[in-house]
């Protein structure tokens, strides 16, 4: 199969928060398509994965990127030694033989970019490779699922409406502190006292957001942060390193981090 490269085989973690699991499950046995929201890094990504896991799926992830052309998604010719061959791409790879596609960030690429997956989020489910006169009719098992950040996004850069209602939406937000200091305990291999602390700087860094900061820290930075601590890093360098530096290259923004921070620190 020319997809189970795409199978993923151990388990990735994934901490639920909600009822997300039981929506994608219901969602994939009609073949809908999902769209997730919610900010960067707060576990969009890997609980995609987890479904394919669960699901026992191949997931095709594509990062979308501000030069992404529909070529780049389902296919091109290119020059070969024999001549000129026709390429899946990644998208149509997933559409004919059967696998979850996952277009990360999508509304990164250009909006004449996302009118390709139209025809396969309704009753056709159909690819139309124009370039390659075929249309691809999706297999049983496919499914599509995007992704991206409403509150970071322009206006110039948000989803069209037509695109928008085509899709069931998941919203993602950052857990419960409990629920994230476990998280960042078991992904940082840090102790809970510590997960806990990492907890509350995201938490007075998201206090800031819409006040400088145009997103507070992420359940991604946290965890980095802790995996500097396991690996020797001072608490104080490991945080400025991997939450206040990255954040914002603003001097007063900083300024406003760090104390709030330093009201968790011990």
């Amino acid at each position: 199969m020319k997809l189970e490269t795409y199978r993923i085989t151990t388990e990735p973690y994934y901490q639920a928060v909600a009822d997300e699991v039981a929506i994608f499950e219901a969602a994939y046995s009609q073949r809908l398509p999902v769209m997730l929201k919610g900010p960067t890094g707060c576990g969009k990504t890997r609980f995609v994965e987890h479904m394919a896991w669960r699901l026992g799926k191949p997931l095709v992830t594509v990062a979308a990127h501000e030069d992404m052309t529909a070529s780049d998604l389902a296919g091109r010719y290119l020059l070969e030694p024999q001549g000129t061959v026709w390429h899946d791409g990644p998208l149509t790879q997933a559409v004919r033989y059967g696998a979850i596609c996952y277009l990360d960030e999508i509304v990164e690429a250009r909006q004449d970019t996302t009118v390709v997956i139209h025809p396969l989020t309704d009753a056709r489910r159909i690819l139309p490779l124009e370039k390659h006169n075929e249309i691809v009719a999706a297999h049983l098992d496919f499914q599509l699922t995007i992704s991206y950040n409403p509150g970071y996004q322009s206006a110039v850069k948000d989803l069209k409406e037509s695109t928008k209602q085509r899709f069931l939406a998941i919203d993602f937000s950052y857990p419960l502190p409990e629920i994230e200091a476990a998280i960042v305990a078991r992904e940082a291999g840090t102790d809970s006292v510590l997960a806990s602390r990492l907890v509350a700087i995201g938490e007075r860094s998201r206090n800031l957001q819409g006040h400088g900061l145009d997103e507070g820290a992420s359940t991604r930075m946290l965890i980095h942060a802790g995996r500097l601590v396991t690996a020797g890093l001072p608490l104080e360098a490991a945080i400025r390193s991997s939450i206040v530096l990255p954040i914002t290259d603003n001097s007063d923004i900083r300024a406003a981090l760090n104390a709030a921070i330093e009201a968790c620190l011990p």
